[in-house]
């Protein structure tokens, strides 16, 4: 196990009605002045946001709210959040929504401390982030973990870069974590949640470093609930264990302790920014698309991991089988994962297309800062092998 400084601050407040504390957590917070940000309009027509916005008059907080929030949240959306709340006095930042709703929302409070800058100044660190708006979360589906992690991803529209910011700053000071208030999400997003949650441990399950056992029996051991829950969770919207699970193991695989001890590999992700910023794909679908094929590509680096990981998640029958084979199966497994729950295993069933040469060139361009970089930890990819990734899952 390598040295490491573990600091997560974030306060949980999980389970049943866990909401109706808003109020006097934002207090709690020196919170008085309050900008709500959510995405579109479920929680609208949930009664959440009224229900929100009446707690806090009813305690003598001021509010303005902002919604419109979307998928693969933009720079402009936040420049402009930026302009309004500063002219608004607001001093504590209240998300309700998902990863992206609750990333805007961290910008937001960044921007608040810089209100003459670009926000995208910050993500690329034209400008060092020393301080930040008080911010907390209300989360309403079970996905990036942005509730209690030090990361949050922008997309610059104008140049068609997505790119995420590291940063204790990123660490809200609450998350409010109801099960329930996750029922309402779409199928299709609580899938892409699930492969957000286990892509955030797997990232970080695959790395050099080797005999750090307790982190990874929690690493292991986060995924087998996350694939053993999920079917539950998408069969039966209103199963409370399931959800609460893969809610509670979403904050828990991106607030780093599932990767303590350790480097972060995170080059799969680096792949789907890639694909969801020009194809406006959802983040965890375009995590999956390209998950196996990177896997194919780079087992060999350490087939055992593969081997250990099937047996542990999947029960690999091993009699009689080569490493190899276990090790590929394996990655099969979590391919028909994937499909059981309707996410797509490569990019045409993510974009609905083969791509042509030139698109594959731009996305490998793109990955590796027009070949000037090499991304990854676990298995160092320069600008050859990542082309060679995307035209592996270019089918």
């Amino acid at each position: 196990m390598e040295k490491f400084k573990f600091y997560c601050p974030t306060e949980i407040i999980f389970g049943k009605d866990s909401e109706l504390s808003t109020a006097s957590l934002i207090k709690k917070y020196n919170g008085h002045n309050v900008l709500i940000v959510y995405g579109g309009g479920s929680v609208k027509r949930s009664g959440l946001l009224d229900k929100i916005c009446q707690q806090l008059s009813n305690d003598n907080l001021s509010y303005m709210t902002l919604g419109g929030v979307q998928p693969n949240p933009v720079v402009r959306f936040v420049n402009d959040a930026v302009k309004k709340a500063y002219q608004a006095n607001i001093d504590f930042v209240l998300a309700i929504g998902g990863g992206s709703v609750i990333d805007t929302a961290k910008a937001i409070a960044h921007g608040l401390k810089y209100p003459q800058n670009d926000i995208w100044d910050i993500w690329t660190k034209k400008i060092t982030l020393t301080n930040t708006t008080p911010i907390g979360s209300i989360v309403t589906l079970a996905a990036a973990g942005s509730e209690t992690s030090d990361s949050a991803v922008l997309t610059n529209e104008q140049t068609g870069q997505k790119r995420g910011l590291s940063t204790p700053f990123n660490r809200p000071c609450f998350a409010i974590m109801n099960p329930q208030l996750t029922y309402s999400a779409p199928n299709y997003q609580k899938a892409c949640g699930i492969a957000d949650i286990l892509m955030h441990t797997l990232e970080r399950y695959f790395a050099k470093e080797q005999n750090n056992y307790l982190t990874d029996y929690i690493a292991e051991g986060l995924l087998k609930d996350v694939i053993t829950q999920a079917p539950i969770m998408i069969n039966e919207p209103t199963n409370y264990i399931a959800h609460s699970e893969i809610m509670y193991a979403g904050s828990l695989s991106h607030n780093d302790i599932t990767g303590l001890g350790r480097t972060k590999d995170f080059s799969v992700h680096k792949f789907g920014h890639e694909l969801s910023a020009k194809y406006n794909a959802t983040h965890g679908a375009s995590l999956t698309a390209i998950w196996s094929s990177w896997a194919r590509y780079i087992y060999q680096k350490d087939i055992q991991r593969f081997c250990h990981l099937g047996k542990i998640l999947f029960n690999i029958d091993t009699l009689n089988k080569t490493d190899e084979t276990i090790a590929l199966e394996t990655i099969k497994h979590f391919e028909d994962f994937f499909t059981s729950l309707n996410l797509p295993i490569n990019i045409s069933q993510l974009v609905g297309k083969i791509l042509t040469d030139e698109e594959l060139t731009y996305l490998t361009s793109m990955c590796t800062d027009n070949n000037t970089k090499t991304i990854g930890n676990f298995s160092l990819l320069n600008y050859q092998d990542v082309y060679a990734i995307f035209k592996l899952a270019n089918h």
